[in-house]
């Protein structure tokens, strides 16, 4: 498995993981506010920008975890389009890529053991058993994890396809994506258990 957390310093390292993730909870309740395309790119602008301090490789990086993205991109803004409501896919779209960046930028700046802990102490407050945190925690961290490796998977079998056919892959690749995700899944299952008695 691999982390999100990135090994190019910057100054968001020094950052609390509450503080950072406090800002992101703020910072999504108040981009549902940006009414006009003009705010809503202002404001991707701002989040585009606090990735230089990282320097061109950390930037670089951020960019493209939100590749991924493009196709949602493209299908908000068409449907917008067609629709006569071109301004507001762009709202839509900027606050989209905006709120995915800045939560790239949380995870490519903190320790994921930190992040779990800040979980933990949130679900504390809701009085959850310690069982039940930990259970969650697990889930969460896996989540994470596993994010960057299924997105590889997904390019490796996209990759697969080009080299063996002209056509698109398109819903082709859905069942074979599915089915290697079942398998890591079952294999961290038995892991899990094998290691943590029934956790």
């Amino acid at each position: 498995m691999l982390s999100l957390t990135s090994e190019v310093r910057t100054p968001w390292h020094g950052v609390s993981a509450r503080a950072k993730l406090l800002g992101l909870l703020a910072a999504t309740v108040a981009a549902f506010w940006l009414a006009t395309p003009a705010q809503a790119l202002a404001f991707a602008a701002l989040v585009a920008g606090m990735h230089l301090p990282g320097g061109a490789r950390f930037a670089r990086q951020g960019a493209r975890m939100l590749w991924p993205l493009w196709p949602f991109v493209a299908v908000i803004l068409i449907w917008h389009a067609v629709t006569g409501a071109f301004a507001q896919g762009v709202v839509i779209v900027a606050r989209m890529v905006a709120l995915v960046g800045l939560a790239n930028l949380v995870t490519m700046t903190t320790r994921l053991q930190d992040i779990l802990a800040q979980v933990d102490a949130a679900l504390a407050l809701i009085r959850l058993p310690a069982r039940a945190r930990t259970r969650l925690a697990l889930a969460v961290a896996l989540v994470i994890r596993f994010t960057p490796v299924l997105m590889q998977r997904g390019s490796a079998l996209a990759q697969a396809w080009r080299a063996r056919s002209a056509r698109r892959p398109g819903w082709r690749l859905v069942l074979p994506f599915a089915l290697s995700a079942i398998d890591d899944a079952e294999q961290v299952a038995e892991a899990l258990r094998a290691r943590s008695g029934g956790l």
